[in-house]
């Protein structure tokens, strides 16, 4: 280290003007070499940010693949060959057939008995809670030709407080709705509310079941001339659709004779039908086969009290045409669990998984005398369910299987089933709310995306499909 300077005293009498050019000089050098410096930085380091470019348009119109090999499992980007994009605002509701001279949309009174083609076309949707996506659905299901929706009309959502006191701002919306568009509607009725019991929150019979025939009257009576067909309750046979009790056929059964002649007296004319069951191959307290089921129904008394059989008819992993006796043989494409000693499952219920089981409860109509009455059926698909664990992998199917397996059922029901096929409803045209986590999004047609369109291959082959 040096030595330390120390400052000596001015000396008096120093006139300080003296310095001042020096001063001058010194500050007008030191902004000079400032000026250099910046510019010297400028020229070395700064790049002026680039105005912000305009997004170009996202096409809205995009297939869903699920591969394997994708771990983030994300729709691909990719716009459909051959179809326009569309733009990402709310869909007006498409022309139809029922508008006045002022071009309004007016509703068709059916002042007959409602009936069906065989087969005939519809697809389960979720127009509930938000208007501009129930539009954009059901200007889908117009566009691909297809004629019928089933909505869910939930009892705990429009008469949710009380007895007597009805919400119907948004049956009201979804019925215009349906009526711009021209397409008929299944309305399925259940889902009780607190007031009513049953097992609240559980979904479950009310505790007098007149309440819930009341209920069913009152939307008769609200849309008379307007609903085409009424689900009576969904999946029965299951305790979780019981009020977690055991599922029980006579009182299902007394619930669809009351909410029959309910209706009926104040509509004549819509088709009344039966729930669908779920099918399945436990037979307890928790679970009884859709075939036991329907059997236990007619031995209740039920024929006089539905028009029409409802069934569901989910596909799993077979083909549409495969014959339910090789899938109630075949590991692998019934479930796996079933052909296990232990669990004593009889061959006759391993048939249950296949789109052809339908035959099964067909021939449950047939030797019950039943025969000049439809089946319906209410819910139908395959899933493409690709998340490792989940309890559908083992009946998962691609894509373009699913596309396919749904034109082949449409084809194979119009080959085999006449006249005794009514409506057939897929599943789904996915309800807004559910994310990818939710198995049922992955037996959809058309995912849980908006203002994007996001839908799969089945989708566009549906839509081009012959509906003659």
């Amino acid at each position: 280290m040096g030595q330390r300077r120390h400052l000596q005293p001015q000396k008096k009498g120093f006139n300080f003007l003296l310095l001042l050019p020096i001063i001058g000089g010194l500050v007008l050098a030191g902004l000079v070499l400032c000026a250099a410096a910046f510019a010297i930085w400028a020229v070395a380091f700064y790049q002026p940010e680039a105005p912000a470019a305009k997004p170009s348009p996202t096409p809205t119109l995009k297939v869903v693949r699920f591969d394997d090999n994708d771990d983030a499992q994300q729709p691909a980007s990719t716009p459909v060959p051959g179809e326009q994009p569309q733009t990402t605002d709310p869909v007006a509701p498409a022309p139809s057939n029922n508008v006045d001279s002022g071009g309004q949309a007016t509703s068709v009174i059916n002042n007959a008995p409602v009936t069906m083609s065989s087969p005939d076309y519809g697809m389960q949707v979720f127009l509930f809670w938000q208007e501009e996506i129930a539009d954009r659905d059901l200007k889908l299901v117009e566009e691909a030709g297809f004629r019928w929706v089933k909505q869910e009309f939930a009892w705990r959502e429009i008469e949710p407080a009380q007895k007597g006191a009805f919400d119907w701002s948004r049956t009201d919306r979804i019925m215009d709705q349906i009526d711009a568009h021209g397409l008929k509607v299944i309305v399925r009725l259940g889902v009780q509310p607190q007031w009513a019991g049953g097992g609240f929150p559980e979904v479950g019979p009310p505790n007098n079941l007149q309440d819930f025939a009341d209920y069913a009257a009152a939307v008769a009576t609200r849309y008379k001339g307007r609903i085409d067909a009424y689900q009576i309750w969904n999946e029965p046979n299951l305790a979780r659709e019981w009020g977690n009790r055991p599922p029980n056929a006579a009182e299902y059964t007394e619930m669809l004779k009351i909410t029959y002649e309910a209706i009926k007296a104040v509509d004549p004319y819509p088709i009344i039908i039966s729930a669908g069951l779920a099918p399945t191959t436990r037979n307890d307290d928790v679970a009884r086969p859709d075939t036991y089921f329907i059997q236990e129904m007619y031995d209740a008394g039920a024929k006089p009290y539905f028009d029409a059989l409802g069934a569901h008819g989910a596909g799993y992993a077979s083909p549409p045409e495969t014959d339910p006796a090789e899938i109630a043989t075949t590991p692998g494409l019934a479930n796996p669990g079933d052909f296990k000693p232990e669990n004593n499952v009889p061959e006759e219920l391993r048939r249950v998984y296949g789109f052809r089981h339908v035959e099964d409860l067909r021939a449950i109509m047939v030797a019950n005398g039943d025969e000049a009455k439809k089946v319906v059926l209410l819910e139908f698909g395959w899933t493409i369910d690709p998340r490792p664990g989940s309890p559908y992998e083992w009946h998962a199917v691609t894509t373009e299987q699913q596309a396919q397996y749904f034109e082949r059922a449409y084809a194979y029901a119009k080959e085999n089933w006449q006249p005794w096929i009514g409506v057939m409803s897929l599943i789904y045209i996915a309800n807004p709310q559910w994310t990818m986590e939710d198995e049922q999004t992955y037996w959809s047609i058309v995912y849980p995306t908006y203002p994007e369109l996001t839908a799969a291959p089945a989708y566009f082959g549906l839509k081009a499909m012959p509906k003659d």
